[in-house]
């Protein structure tokens, strides 16, 4: 436990070493790199290195290393892989980008899930290449008003008016995103400070991604606000302000919640596994089909490597209840409790508390 994982720490370190190597690459030797980044940098180096470490020794548990197997060998088996690629896309729009799970469950909470993660996506594609160098942009001809973007030292055919509408987005595109992701955090926390069903299951650590995302995007804007409308007051204040929480909210990214964010790609394998062509699985209770009898045979496997024992014994203790004792609502002995669907395991669970209690009334 208290031991590094070999191999998590060197693929961690490899891809350190390949993004300064496209950090020098993609600035011209640093020509356009700007060093009062270089904190960003820092920050970013290191949320790589976490990142990576903790993906590769996640990868590596038991649970989510056969999932992953599984969903690449139900993706590329032969018999539904035409099928598989075309339905790719829709997944990871439905999935990835538009959450669609999220907004079954509540459209307030999807909406604000939606405020955020485009907020943030559009502060990565500005910010990264910003920090690495890549993306910088020159003056076009005598106008001192009209630009081209420039990305890894190669002109881009995009030009615009610093003054005009797509100009001003440009320029502002950080503003727009802190906007965005603000609104999502002011959802967020009116759910969580007045919905009862929230307030039950919050526990403190909830709260923090959503102050460092309230921090960055807070000072961000008062950045601008300080250059626009007070004529650069408290501009060195404000940037060494909001510099600490970018590189904290970098660093935290390996450690608290939004590593989930790394995590959820791999709900598109876990799709693919779960609609894969194979037998069905029959609850011994019930005799209902309720799963496939590779996820059933699949959990058998995983659940005693992490410590849980499911199997039932030949013999089972008498129940002071007929339709226990007589296996109608028991699964037989010498099988095991994943062999039961989930319904059938609530009224097991409801029949086991009856009896610790005394009986029903």
């Amino acid at each position: 436990m208290t031991r590094l994982d070999r191999t998590a720490l060197a693929w961690g370190l490899l891809a350190v070493l390949v993004s300064l190597g496209l950090v020098v690459l993609g600035s011209d030797g640093l020509t356009w790199f700007d060093a009062a980044l270089v904190g960003y940098l820092f920050g970013t180096l290191f949320a790589i290195f976490g990142t990576v470490y903790r993906y590769v020794v996640w990868t590596q548990r038991p649970p989510t290393r056969r999932l992953n197997r599984r969903g690449w060998q139900a993706m590329l088996a032969r018999q539904k892989r035409a099928s598989n690629v075309v339905s790719l896309p829709l997944l990871i729009a439905e999935r990835l980008l538009l959450q669609d799970f999220i907004r079954k469950r509540s459209w307030l909470r999807w909406a604000a899930h939606q405020l955020i993660f485009w907020g943030c996506i559009l502060a990565a594609l500005v910010t990264f290449p910003l920090v690495f160098g890549w993306l910088h942009f020159e003056s076009v001809g005598q106008a001192a008003r009209d630009y081209r973007m420039v990305v890894a030292n190669l002109d881009t055919p995009l030009t615009f008016d610093s003054r005009g509408v797509f100009g001003w987005l440009v320029i502002h595109a950080l503003d727009v995103s802190a906007v965005l992701v603000l609104a999502g955090v002011f959802i967020f926390l009116s759910r969580r400070l007045r919905d009862p069903g929230a307030m039950a299951v919050e526990r403190s650590g909830d709260f923090l991604p959503l102050a460092g995302l309230f921090a960055v995007s807070v000072t961000g804007l008062m950045l601008t606000a300080s250059n626009m409308w007070l004529d650069g007051r408290f501009y060195t204040f404000i940037t060494t302000v909001h510099a600490l929480t970018v590189i904290l909210g970098l660093m935290y990214i390996p450690f608290g919640k939004l590593f989930h964010i790394f995590q959820r790609p791999g709900n598109i394998g876990v799709s693919y596994y779960k609609d894969a062509d194979v037998p069905r699985a029959t609850c011994t209770d019930c005799g209902q089909e309720w799963a496939s009898q590779l996820q059933v045979d699949d959990l058998k496997d995983i659940l005693p490597e992490l410590g849980f024992d499911y199997s039932i014994p030949t013999t089972l203790p008498a129940a002071p209840f007929p339709e226990v004792a007589s296996g109608t609502h028991a699964p037989h002995g010498n099988g095991n409790y994943q062999d039961v669907c989930p319904p059938c395991r609530r009224r097991l669970v409801t029949l086991a508390q009856s009896r610790r209690v005394g009986g029903f009334g």
